[in-house]
């Protein structure tokens, strides 16, 4: 076999095997970063956080590492977002779990076939430039679920 046949023969056997990886992050709608922030970073000892902006989400995002497992922080900054309208509805907490898949076009085959409402297809822009795509809390048994794909990889778009 040619070596670049072995590799991705490789990478289908290492990273194709189940689309969904692990856990990537738990998602906490927050009213302020700057009020929030210092919890996760001093009294729990996470350190800093990345901080970035999703317009297209209309949020900040403070993301901390947790052993390869993120705590992303929601703050809204538009009273149309859907974090502002979470936290109206049911205030600050947990307000999803995502997993990282290395196919997320695969994930929403999946989910629609098995009669799942898909939120964003395609998928949108999300932090450190990954594409997102939730599925509805009505058919998850109360749990927003995000799918979560990392840019870069072995190439292969996992």
């Amino acid at each position: 076999m040619a070596r670049d046949a072995l590799q991705a023969d490789a990478c289908i056997h290492k990273h194709h095997t189940h689309m969904i990886q692990q856990i990537d992050h738990i998602g906490i709608a927050v009213k302020s970063l700057d009020a929030t922030v210092p919890y996760y970073r001093d009294a729990l000892g996470l350190g800093e956080p990345h901080i970035e902006e999703v317009p297209t989400q209309k949020v900040r995002v403070a993301m901390f590492d947790v052993a390869g497992v993120h705590i992303e922080l929601l703050e809204p900054t538009s009273p149309e977002s859907a974090i502002a309208k979470a936290i109206e509805k049911k205030g600050e907490g947990i307000h999803h779990i995502a997993f990282k898949t290395n196919d997320i076009a695969g994930n929403i085959s999946q989910a629609k076939d098995a009669g799942l409402i898909v939120l964003n297809d395609p998928p949108v822009p999300g932090a450190h430039n990954t594409q997102v795509t939730f599925l509805h809390p009505k058919c998850t048994f109360g749990v927003l679920t995000e799918f979560c794909q990392h840019p870069g990889g072995c190439g292969c778009g996992h």
